[in-house]
């Protein structure tokens, strides 16, 4: 990690031709504009949903939420964080200072926004994130939310923004009357986002099926919400039945294994996450069978939802489902608490090689010696 300078407004820089490179960078005080808000950010969670926001970042767009102000800014990103920060200073008469937020930050210390207040948050109007998804800009009032509970800041932070894909991937699934009672085949099952859906499933009475590596399979096996496991190599012991396939892994290998197996019994193919970064590509001589891999863009559903039910309505919906699986996670995932720029750096370099428990949940802060939560 290349440090370019040290000071109060510090962020973490990633190198977009190369992950592993990274450096530390300070834009000093910058002064805010009329109907600005500076928000000092707190804590974050940092986990390998952040590695594929970074993976993906050009394509999918999330490079450009909080573009680097540094020397070579075009080659150098800031990677996107779900996390707790406060309103320090404002000149927008919306948006009070000491207004607790929960959102999604860049990994640094503070974040200029230009705010406008809702009946359910925050929007940043910033003109840089106008051709952005709306659900990333938007952050969420603390006081006023039904899903926050000062106790468990950490869970949400590290498991909500991921269990809220699942919410939703899950009400896909249940809003399609042709997809009820089939078997749930989940890829890298035992990724967060993974371990969310298929709670939701069991929630619903579908069977789970779970399919994660050999070193995982335990710790899969043990949450006691898959109604099979198996390994990679294992697919073709799986019954043959109905099924949807939900791509968590994003390995075309293993897509290619599973669509061969289920077949015309596989009814849905539905793209949801890349963990398994750099995986070879298979070259069939043919497409695999069965339906065409979709992908799922959550902000579509998000939108969809908002349409039908209301913003209100929604939040209700994923505040009652969420404090379910927040009570369930309690029990497996173990938290680490990580203080200071280099610890962080360390932290994201070891999920980018893949080298991370998948029970472990990093609690972060770039200000060392201060809470994280």
């Amino acid at each position: 990690m290349t440090i370019v300078h040290r000071g109060d407004d510090v962020h973490v820089e990633i190198a977009k031709d190369d992950l592993s490179t990274t450096r530390l960078i300070d834009d000093g005080v910058v002064p805010l504009n009329p109907g600005q808000a500076r928000v000092v950010v707190d804590a974050f969670g940092l986990s390998t949903n952040n590695i594929t926001y970074a993976h993906f970042g050009e394509a999918m767009k999330y490079w450009d939420f909080f573009p680097s102000t540094g020397e070579d800014a075009s080659r150098w990103g800031r990677l996107p964080v779900w996390g707790f920060g406060e309103v320090v200073e404002s000149t927008n008469a919306e948006l009070a200072a000491g207004v607790r937020l929960f959102g999604y930050f860049p990994m640094g210390d503070q974040l200029i926004i230009t705010p406008f207040v809702t009946s359910v948050g925050v929007v940043d109007t910033s003109a840089h994130r106008a051709h952005l998804a709306s659900a990333y800009n938007s952050f969420r009032i603390c006081a006023s939310d039904p899903l926050y509970r000062a106790d468990r800041e950490d869970l949400q932070m590290l498991l909500y923004p991921l269990f809220f894909t699942s919410f939703l991937i899950d009400d896909f699934l249940a809003d399609d009357g042709a997809l009820v009672g089939a078997d749930v085949v989940v890829s890298s099952a035992s990724s967060k986002t993974a371990v969310g859906l298929a709670f939701m499933e069991r929630r619903r009475g579908a069977r789970v099926v779970g399919i994660t590596s050999q070193k995982n399979l335990e710790f899969t096996s043990s949450l006691a919400i898959y109604d099979d496991v198996v390994t990679y190599d294992d697919v073709a012991s799986l019954p043959r039945r109905d099924a949807v396939y939900v791509d968590m892994a994003g390995d075309p290998a293993v897509r290619l294994a599973v669509h061969e197996h289920f077949g015309d019994e596989l009814l849905l193919s539905l793209v949801v996450g890349g963990t398994h970064f750099g995986a070879p590509t298979p070259s069939p001589t043919s497409r695999p069978p069965g339906p065409r891999p979709t992908f799922f863009f959550a902000p579509d559903r998000v939108s969809a939802r908002t349409k039908q039910w209301g913003a209100d309505e929604l939040n209700a919906r994923v505040a009652v489902a969420w404090h379910d699986f927040a009570t369930f996670s309690d029990s497996w995932i173990l938290r680490r608490d990580v203080r200071g720029a280099e610890k962080i750096t360390k932290v994201y370099e070891s999920l980018l090689r893949g080298d991370v428990d998948p029970a472990e949940g990093f609690v972060c802060s770039l200000r060392e010696g201060e809470s994280g939560s």
